[in-house]
């Protein structure tokens, strides 16, 4: 499977969103990445669902909604009548998760399971086989244009590993940090899909980035 390409939406333009919505339209990206925050689960407040909204009557690739937020079974209905396609719940942030995975799915969402650095990938043994995606957090949740987390490198491998007897059908999300640079390895330990905000918002040309980053990951 080719390397999924997901710029993170949090680090657009808000004053011409729409312009940059097009924009992941007509690049090579796959999915836009939407962070939700509430100021709770992690120290910020992203949007709400008037831009997810927004978003969702101008894209033309699939959602994937990133819940870092308290109690996230409240919205899982409210996201699928919103056109997200893939949905993530923070481990940490889920007391009944298995519950929350199988809500999820039954709105016709694939379900993801988030895990914050700190969060060891061993805990996922029980509930991976229950997950369509994993999405590994290579920075602390909450602000983007963080640095790199380098031990997420091995969380992605040890997943990997986890995966291929568990779960098979499982994709690795990264989500923190990635730029060319790390793409490659990031790539190599197992990830499948890589989300982007600043390595791509940030430059001259965010379509050039994303396929210059498609292009190193494929």
């Amino acid at each position: 499977m080719a390397t999924l390409i997901a710029p993170s939406m949090l680090s657009a333009d808000f004053g011409k969103l729409a312009a940059d919505v097009q924009m992941v339209n007509e690049s090579d990206a796959d999915i836009f990445h939407l962070d939700i925050m509430d100021g709770l689960f992690v120290p910020n407040i992203s949007y709400g669902f008037p831009v997810v909204d927004a978003i969702s009557r101008l894209a033309k690739k699939p959602l994937d909604a990133h819940l870092m937020i308290v109690d996230p079974d409240r919205y899982v209905e409210r996201f699928a009548q919103s056109g997200v396609k893939y949905l993530s719940v923070h481990i940490e942030a889920c007391t009944h998760l298995h519950r929350t995975l199988q809500n999820i799915r039954e709105r016709g969402m694939k379900a993801g399971i988030a895990l914050n650095p700190h969060t060891p990938a061993s805990l996922l043994k029980d509930i991976l086989p229950d997950a369509d995606f994993v999405l590994v957090m290579s920075v602390n949740p909450g602000f983007g244009g963080q640095k790199f987390i380098e031990s997420s490198l091995e969380k992605i491998s040890d997943i990997r590993e986890m995966a291929l007897k568990r779960a098979p059908h499982l994709l690795i999300e990264v989500d923190g940090g990635v730029n060319k640079e790390n793409a490659p390895l990031l790539v190599k330990a197992g990830a499948d899909i890589l989300v982007a905000g600043n390595s791509i918002f940030s430059t001259p040309s965010p379509a050039e980035a994303v396929r210059e980053l498609k292009s190193i990951c494929c």
